[in-house]
């Protein structure tokens, strides 16, 4: 297991941990996610890719000073992490409000990116979407109905979130889920111009039975960003995507490895 380091950027210290050799490749994770997530795969990735995993911005142990979550916040310190480190044309791969993340990050800064993988994002406000984050209790922006939250959520979910992302803030669970009821909700307003923005080659990633993104939005989204590729995992729910053993892994080495130079 690596160690964790700390980067210091923009009013911001990220926790990180680096594996292997090789074409730098960036890995983020979802929301209440941390570097953990990756666990799994990492010992196939480092054998190719020199891999990364923050911890991203309020959650695990890099604190958010700004107490706020935004996705362009979040593609700054990408942007802020890649260049403290000098990371030339690093791969990105993010899924969920890690792809989401990495589709900012793409369209407001083109030209650092190597490739990306965007894995379960989305780009219209769909009434699917709304649905599926009432249904889990984020009922607003910066709303939570613990109520509802809790007959999803293990048992033990307060304990589970104190651990994975220790703060000094006793209530830091909740403030977490507001903070990201807040991100969920905000309208991310991208229109066609924004998508051709994006220069980097691009792997669109998406469950076939994605409750949060209709595979069409995905497949609409693939055909906004020139020569993107689209990959639909049969039978996946959001959260089935990235599963160890499952057809995820080698579709993204497969594209990764065209996009070396």
């Amino acid at each position: 297991m690596a160690e964790g380091k700390f980067l210091s950027t923009t009013g911001l210290e990220i926790y990180y941990q680096e594996y292997g050799g090789g074409r730098p490749l960036i890995l983020l994770h979802g929301a209440t996610d941390t570097h953990k997530l990756w666990s799994p795969f990492i010992p196939e990735l480092s054998k190719i890719f020199q891999v990364f995993t923050p911890d991203s911005r309020g959650h695990g142990r890099t604190f958010n000073p700004a107490g706020e979550l935004n996705y362009q916040t979040l593609a700054d310190d990408l942007a802020a992490f890649i260049q403290e480190l000098d990371l030339e044309k690093p791969f990105i791969f993010g899924y969920s409000d890690g792809g989401q993340t990495a589709l900012d990050f793409g369209m407001r800064y083109p030209d650092i990116a190597g490739a990306l993988v965007i894995g379960g994002a989305w780009y219209r406000f769909s009434a699917e979407y709304q649905d599926a984050l009432k249904q889990v209790g984020f009922i607003g922006v910066g709303e939570i109905n613990l109520h509802i939250y809790e007959k999803f959520a293990p048992a033990d979910w307060r304990e589970r979130m104190g651990k994975y992302h220790p703060n000094p803030d006793p209530n830091y669970p909740e403030v977490l889920l507001r903070s990201l009821s807040s991100l969920f909700w905000t309208p991310l307003n991208y229109d066609k111009e924004d998508f051709l923005k994006i220069q980097a080659p691009t792997l669109i990633l998406v469950g076939e039975q994605d409750e949060l993104v209709p595979p069409e939005e995905s497949w609409e989204m693939a055909a906004l960003i020139p020569g993107a590729e689209l990959a639909l995992i049969p039978g996946a729910t959001h959260t089935q995507v990235i599963i160890p053993g499952g057809e995820c892994l080698p579709i993204v080495i497969d594209f990764l490895l065209r996009q070396l130079d």
